[in-house]
């Protein structure tokens, strides 16, 4: 009961200091665009005086603190489509840039991956009443197969909303299904109205679409005029959450066409997100459709490790979960070392394993080569992480390098 009375604590504080840290998201996103040059500076002064918006947030060069913090757009040249690393590595990328504007979406999937995006958008959550669950769907044309990617964008860094959704902890109890986390089926587009997981839903005009809703009926349709083409589902953060969820919801509700062209999920850093029944429902099922997951983690980052896997709580892991170390050292575990976080005799290790994570920074680009360097924005972050070790390995920049280093992902099936 503690653990669902601090959830409801923290939804509380963090809709207390909502507006506070929207403009404190935006004050150090414009800085930082300032600094790097994307912004210039004498155009936000006239827009200032002739009343206009004083910056265009919605430009392909306007980067969010994500994208500062890993200023990487193009792919890894060395991991060709017919590598077993290519999808993973694309995937990676693409939840990177999932946390970014449609412009800059855009640009980085046709101008520089030479690829299509076939719908990128903000979509509804009927608890919030508004839309704010962000994904994008691209295709990978090749001779040989099309790849449809569907890739769910993860918490923004000062999205109090989303933020509440990720502390919301209560569950979601579906018939078959079992219990899984209510906070990240809201955001998926579980519906306000209506008990459970209806099928199909009335849509309507005066608001965005649902995220499941839209993309389901998209893939449906795309797939259905290309027999060659496939689809996979990826996401970093909560992004990874609710790239598991979806498949979870295709498989309730019978959708045998998608799943049988489900080639495989790959998430990033992904929380836990059901009990052992819905652990149980999914492995049978992922198994009878030859669908496969892989769960990446990399070393101590805290978010895999949440919300704990505790007796009262029973929030349980499945899947392949690929461990990278610090130096990217990969293998290939049923859950993660040190699987709840809160461990004081992990204090000392965490805290000298961000020292270290802060040593290699200055060390990276002679190690493995110019693609590796890190700026001065991800060395602040660094020293942060000094303070809240796990929480720094959670940023994308690692996540990254793990699919372009790690060896043991050219092993996988």
């Amino acid at each position: 009961m503690y653990l669902v009375f601090l959830s409801i604590l923290l939804q509380k504080l963090v809709q207390l200091f909502k507006y506070p840290l929207k403009y404190l998201g935006f004050t150090i996103e414009l800085f930082l665009n300032l600094a790097s040059g994307n912004c210039n500076i004498f155009h936000i002064i006239l827009n200032f005086f002739q009343g206009k918006e004083l910056v265009d947030t919605n430009s392909a060069d306007y980067l969010s603190i994500v994208g500062h913090i890993d200023n990487r757009v193009e792919l890894d040249k060395s991991i060709q489509r017919d590598d077993p690393k290519y999808n993973v590595a694309l995937s990676m990328m693409a939840s990177k840039a999932a946390y970014e504007n449609k412009a800059f979406i855009r640009d980085s999937v046709q101008n520089h991956w030479k690829m299509e995006v076939v719908a990128s958008g903000d979509y509804w959550n009927d608890y919030q009443g508004k839309a704010t669950t962000q994904a994008f769907v691209l295709l990978d044309k090749s001779d040989n197969q099309d790849t449809y990617i569907v890739t769910f964008r993860g918490t923004e860094l000062f999205d109090a909303d989303q933020w509440s959704y990720d502390f919301d902890v209560s569950w979601l109890n579906l018939p078959g299904l079992g219990k899984t986390h209510a906070g990240f089926m809201k955001v998926l587009g579980l519906q306000k109205s209506n008990m459970g997981w209806p099928k199909e839903i009335e849509t309507n005009p005066n608001h965005a679409p649902e995220a499941y809703y839209f993309i389901r009926d998209l893939l449906k349709k795309h797939l259905n005029e290309n027999n060659k083409a496939r689809f996979i589902v990826t996401g970093h953060s909560l992004g990874g959450a609710l790239a598991i969820l979806f498949p979870a919801i295709l498989m309730m509700h019978e959708e045998t066409l998608l799943l049988e062209r489900l080639e495989g999920v790959y998430t990033f850093g992904q929380p836990r997100v059901g009990d052992d029944i819905f652990v149980e429902y999914m492995e049978n099922n992922m198994k009878h459709n030859g669908i496969k997951y892989y769960r990446i983690v990399y070393n101590y980052d805290i978010v895999p490790r949440l919300p704990p896997d505790l007796k009262d709580i029973l929030f349980k892991h499945f899947g392949i979960c690929l461990y990278f170390d610090r130096d990217y050292n990969g293998k290939k575990v049923h859950e993660e070392p040190n699987k709840n976080y809160f461990s004081l005799s992990k204090i000392v290790p965490m805290t000298l394993n961000a020292f270290c994570e802060l040593v290699r920074s200055f060390t990276m680009v002679s190690r493995y080569g110019p693609q590796y360097q890190e700026g001065w924005v991800l060395r602040i972050f660094r020293l942060v992480g000094l303070v809240f070790p796990g929480a720094l390995d959670h940023l994308p920049q690692d996540y990254v390098n793990a699919t372009r280093l790690g060896s043991i992902l050219s092993k996988v099936d």
